[in-house]
């Protein structure tokens, strides 16, 4: 691979809280959106791909303390998740599905926010693999996928989305953000495209 434009794989927030019929996050339709679009599915295509390249990947995922004092986030959608008992770390909500369980190596960053570089050490990992593209797909679409392609084109990175490996709870968020909004930071793809 040319070290020039080495790639790592980001997969952001597909954790069982949120795609999973179950999660207190994912029962409120997000679930249901997913398994529609088959993310779960093409999402392990795309990290298949990666380990087979033997690229560096990423698993981000939202996790807070049980108190929530480390929710610095005063927006409505916090308060949600406090009611629910959503995100907890080391709880079922905040594991991953078997399909996309982390492999040996592969590192894990759990956030307290949307964007996955605020607060955490992902940066730095990139940094130190001397990654200089990212490829990434998660939920929800007009979230954590927009907020990760604002801070990884504000640092540097080239961005590739791939578009069937993001869902948002409407499908109409999901349009808007991959025709207007993600365009701007990089490319749209696929996980078919990124397996080939």
């Amino acid at each position: 691979m040319n070290e020039d434009n080495k790639t790592a794989l980001l997969l952001l927030d597909l954790q069982n809280e949120m795609i999973h019929p179950d999660g207190k996050i994912g029962s409120g339709g997000l679930a249901r959106i997913a398994q529609e679009r088959g993310v779960l599915e093409n999402a392990g295509r795309a990290l298949k791909a990666a380990r087979n390249r033997e690229l560096p990947v990423a698993h981000i995922r939202l996790g807070f303390r049980p108190d929530y004092i480390d929710a610095l986030s005063v927006a409505p959608r916090i308060d949600r998740l406090k009611a629910s008992g959503a995100a907890l770390v080391g709880s079922w909500g905040c594991e991953f599905p078997e399909s996309l369980a982390p492999g040996q190596g592969e590192l894990i960053v759990t956030k307290q926010g949307v964007n996955p570089f605020f607060n955490t050490g992902l940066l730095s990992w990139l940094h130190k693999n001397r990654i200089s593209h990212l490829v990434f797909g998660g939920v929800a679409t007009n979230l954590v996928v927009e907020s990760t392609a604002r801070a990884a084109d504000d640092a540097g990175f080239a961005i590739s989305v791939l578009e069937d490996c993001c869902a948002s709870p409407k499908a109409e968020w999901h349009d808007f953000s991959i025709k207007n909004i993600l365009p701007l930071f990089g490319k749209i793809s696929s996980s078919a495209e990124f397996a080939s």
